[in-house]
């Protein structure tokens, strides 16, 4: 499935709250999503966040610059708050976006889960990307390129450092 990245396609009520986030994915829920609760299963959530960071890291080119220079992302860590149970059938778009700053080394991505159907927030997630070498198994320092890309993609004029 293609993902949708244009935030002008989402229903009126939900633009509020994908406001600020620069890709968003849609897709619909499916049957085999929900568990015995009746709802989608928690871990389907993280899913659904893995997707939207592949498609940003897509976007942004990162497996161009990865073939080129060995340094790829890793996720360091995840969370998510669970805010609304989202059931079949529904469609959900996950909205992504890197925060500030960026470090030389690391990168906060923050999501959010939309219900069409429920025209909510279903959940909200963060994660920390590392650098990483595959090559040397180890931590590594972002490309300038791939800086630049994450910047322009978020709309910033330079990228932002920590103080």
């Amino acid at each position: 499935m293609m993902p949708d990245t244009l935030l002008h396609s989402l229903p009126q009520d939900l633009l509020p709250l994908a406001e600020g986030f620069s890709l968003a994915l849609t897709f619909p829920v499916q049957w085999g999503e929900m568990d015995a609760y009746r709802h989608v299963n928690n871990v389907v959530y993280f899913r659904y966040f893995e997707n939207a960071r592949a498609a940003y890291f897509q976007a942004i080119g990162w497996p161009e610059i990865e073939s080129r220079t060995g340094i790829g992302p890793i996720l360091a860590s995840a969370e998510c708050r669970f805010r609304r149970a989202i059931t079949y059938p529904d469609l959900v778009t996950v909205a992504i976006r890197v925060t500030p700053p960026l470090q030389q080394d690391r990168f906060l991505m923050e999501c959010r889960i939309l219900s069409h159907k429920l025209a909510a927030l279903a959940a909200e997630a963060k994660g920390v990307i590392v650098a990483y070498n595959y090559a040397q198994q180890c931590k590594a320092t972002f490309p300038d390129d791939l800086r630049q890309r994450i910047s322009q993609r978020e709309g910033w004029s330079t990228p932002p450092t920590p103080p």
